[in-house]
């Protein structure tokens, strides 16, 4: 249980003790300094919020938005809604900005509040350390009472979202609908359940709805990995599917199962999604320090660079944008198309992944066969307030130094075609181990390796 302040938002479990959890008094502090870090630029703000399903949702939406009434700012609900959707909802509304009520993969007892700036991109680390400064402080200056902030809802965005992503020229609806794809939905009963039934129905594909009713309540394990999607697979092999869909809580990871119940891989969403993007616009892709070699491999195949950003969306965008990339996004099924804006987005990888698969007139099994074949293996170690994660990640360094190494994010240490990156998470108490090699064993084993390295140093 605690609270996790970073790029990627404040971030905490629900209940406990203030400073500790994520408190309603947290919520407050966290929202009102974020309101304030906005007033500094803009006199009169506007802020849009939207939230996924899980239930402490709708008490911390009550908390942030009269919060941010209470500094003078007005506030653009979206209710129910995706991570996406909220991040194309702020320069529509030319809001100064958004706060998405999610706590995204983590389990039901988290929530967070995810901070974008006027574009709907992630605020950038400065804004994010004023913000933790002015909250420390408490140094907030609340409107009088005849300049509060107003309050609409508005639903029409998700719709909007679907609209604008079904108009762009690679996403061919009549190629997919032509088809006649019979596809399986597991939106572990969040706000997926309700986007990713809608943009399918709108391409003309029959779908089929597991774990769609946006309770909150979470099937499963919420992160899209392979072992917690045993659900949709006995599903697959039950009835006859062209592919499965999985997508995380507030529907910016992707995951796909092929027509045969084997999971495509998290790492091939982007993979398979960048081999199309590139085979229609020549160009560059981005992809973080912990994803699969593949894209590199795709990238270079199409005559296209590939630069590797540090973990955290905000850093493969900042990539991206200064290699002009056309397609980008991080391994955990993130999935980034400028094209459409500058954010992870399971719906648009969805469009975009069917369209290739429409064209390409073959199954997902065989799709997935086509790319370069690599396994990560995937690890982690709970972190104790004792642990010196920096002088752990300096002693690997120095133990391996004779290997190429790249240090902008943790350390990543490159073994020919295999490579295994170490870093402390932004979102949990965690040392993050990944792996890749060409076979499972392999991985394992260096995964294993570096963790028995790990493990000597902590001792």
């Amino acid at each position: 249980m605690t609270l996790i302040k970073s790029i990627s938002g404040i971030r905490g479990t629900i209940g406990g003790k203030t400073g500790d959890n994520l408190t309603p008094v947290d919520v407050v502090k966290f929202a009102a300094a974020y309101g304030t870090v906005l007033k500094k630029k803009t006199a009169t703000p506007k802020v849009v919020i939207g939230r996924d399903a899980r239930p402490s949702g709708e008490m911390v939406s009550a908390l942030v938005t009269a919060t941010l009434q209470g500094l003078g700012i007005d506030v653009v609900d979206l209710g129910l809604s995706t991570t996406p959707t909220v991040e194309m909802a702020v320069p529509w509304e030319n809001a100064a900005g958004g706060i998405i009520l999610t706590a995204s993969h983590n389990p039901v007892q988290w929530n967070a509040l995810k901070l974008l700036n006027e574009k709907g991109e992630f605020i950038s680390a400065q804004d994010g350390e004023e913000l933790l400064k002015i909250a420390e402080a408490e140094g907030f200056d609340f409107a009088a009472v005849t300049k509060l902030g107003s309050y609409v809802k508005k639903d029409e965005y998700l719709k909007k979202h679907i609209d604008a992503i079904l108009a762009l020229p690679l996403v061919d609806v009549d190629a997919v609908a032509g088809k006649g794809y019979r596809v399986v939905v597991d939106a572990v009963c969040s706000t997926g359940g309700t986007a990713v039934p809608m943009l399918l129905k709108a391409m003309g594909v029959e779908v089929k709805e597991l774990h769609c009713e946006p309770t909150g309540h979470f099937p499963h394990n919420p992160e899209p990995l392979p072992e917690h999607l045993t659900d949709i697979i006995r599903e697959i092999k039950k009835g006859k599917y062209d592919l499965g869909i999985v997508v995380d809580p507030d529907v910016d990871r992707l995951a796909l199962v092929g027509e045969d119940g084997t999971p495509f891989g998290e790492e091939y969403t982007l993979v398979a999604v960048a081999d199309y993007v590139l085979s229609k616009k020549k160009g560059n892709t981005v992809s973080n320090l912990s994803s699969t070699r593949a894209l590199r491999d795709v990238t270079e195949k199409a005559g296209g660079q590939y630069s590797a950003a540090a973990v955290g969306e905000v850093n493969v965008v900042t990539m991206m944008k200064d290699v002009h990339a056309v397609i980008g996004g991080e391994g955990n099924g993130g999935v980034i198309y400028p094209d459409l804006h500058y954010g992870r987005d399971a719906l648009v990888g969805i469009a975009l992944f069917l369209t290739h698969l429409a064209k390409s007139d073959t199954t997902v099994s065989r799709l997935r066969a086509k790319y370069p074949a690599y396994i990560i293996s995937k690890n982690k170690i709970e972190l104790t307030p004792g642990i010196d994660v920096d002088k752990v990640l300096e002693e690997v360094q120095k133990k391996y130094k004779n290997q190429p190494i790249n240090t902008i994010d943790g350390v990543k240490i490159e073994f020919d075609k295999e490579w295994v990156h170490l870093r402390k998470s932004n979102t949990e108490p965690i040392i993050r181990i990944y792996a890749e090699s060409d076979l499972e064993a392999k991985a394992d084993n260096l995964a294993r390796k570096i963790i028995s390295d790990i493990k000597e140093i902590i001792s």
